[in-house]
């Protein structure tokens, strides 16, 4: 008895350390975001990533694709290179730090060119919508919200009240426009991605822009003023001409296309009479039933492996860095189970 005692103790101790590295990391964050100066002095000992025109820097270590993080004393020789001044650092934005309150910095360094910057760092750009796919969960995650990030600074260096050039502060965490004292804070769109069932099948669609083969399930922005629930339900109305029964929320997810997005993911349940798919084809190339033999089969599918013989594509789903395949995965472990 005593050492199951002792066990749970361990475990407990563990949680509670645990928990209070977190907590003091979060703590630590939010002050560099509400603290300039502090913020100004983490970047002399912080890591940066770094982007050319909103593309991550990457690195292939014999199979692996690595985001390569540099110090500030590596960044400080880079833009010595291209003699820039070392005020080209007050550009990055703060997306995180280590456990050990080491912060990370996102930079963007597209007015450099930009295979002078490869060659030195023995990398390259790449696309983020390839980069997010290449490199692992934790990576992919680090950047699509280190881009966005970027991005949304890009995007609102002017007041839309005054039109006059508004100021980041240094973490990046917001903008300000002294004209007329508004404060802008990055933002996201929510949308919702919704698993169709009927019981026995799940329903996926494609659009004219996917990759030939793929489908995925359907999605769309809330409207103003509705609920997670109501856009579900209005989604799958104008998009397949079926009414929801019931729903229920599965997971979220950050996705920064096409311009930073936040995924809510739903299963919904269609029963009745009418399953017959009544498309809108103003948004959809097709949509259909799948069952569960080939969802699975799907599944195991690769895009490069879908094209048969006759030149036509037989079906793949995203890959696992996408939320629509937990959504997937999860409808086959309940058909299964």
């Amino acid at each position: 008895m005593a050492a199951i005692y002792q066990a749970a103790y361990r475990r407990a101790a563990l949680f509670c350390r645990s928990h209070s590295t977190y907590v003091k990391k979060m703590r630590y964050l939010n002050k560099l975001k509400e603290d300039d100066s502090l913020c100004r002095q983490a970047q002399t000992s912080g890591t940066f990533y770094l982007f050319h025109n909103l593309s991550p820097f990457l690195r292939k270590v014999e199979e692996k694709y690595l985001i390569p993080q540099l110090s500030a004393a590596e960044m400080k020789r880079i833009l010595e290179k291209f003699k820039e001044t070392e005020q080209w650092i007050e550009k990055s934005v703060l997306i995180g730090c280590s456990d050990e309150h080491v912060p990370h910095f996102a930079l963007d360094l597209g007015a450099l060119e930009r295979s002078v910057i490869e060659a030195e760092l023995k990398g390259s750009f790449t696309d983020l919508r390839k980069a997010l796919f290449v490199v692992d969960e934790d990576s992919s995650s680090l950047l699509a919200s280190a881009q966005a990030l970027l991005r949304w600074h890009d995007s609102h260096q002017y007041c839309s009240k005054t039109g006059q050039p508004t100021q980041k502060n240094v973490a990046g965490s917001k903008r300000v426009c002294h004209a007329s004292g508004i404060t802008y804070y990055p933002q996201m769109s929510p949308v919702v991605i919704i698993l169709v069932s009927d019981g026995s099948r799940c329903l996926l669609a494609r659009q004219p822009s996917f990759p030939q083969g793929m489908y995925t399930a359907l999605s769309g922005f809330c409207d103003i003023g509705e609920a997670v629930e109501e856009t579900a339900r209005r989604e799958v109305a104008e998009e397949v001409g079926l009414e929801v029964e019931s729903l229920w929320y599965s997971a979220s997810q950050h996705w920064p296309f096409p311009s930073s997005c936040l995924m809510i993911a739903c299963h919904a349940l269609v029963r009745g009479q009418q399953l017959e798919i009544s498309m809108n084809s103003l948004e959809l190339e097709e949509a259909r039933w799948f069952g569960l033999e080939e969802v699975m089969e799907g599944l195991k599918r690769e895009p490069k492996s879908a094209k048969q013989d006759n030149g036509n594509f037989l079906p793949w789903f995203p890959p696992k860095q996408a939320i629509a395949h937990q959504l997937i995965n999860e409808w086959v472990k309940q058909q299964t189970s």
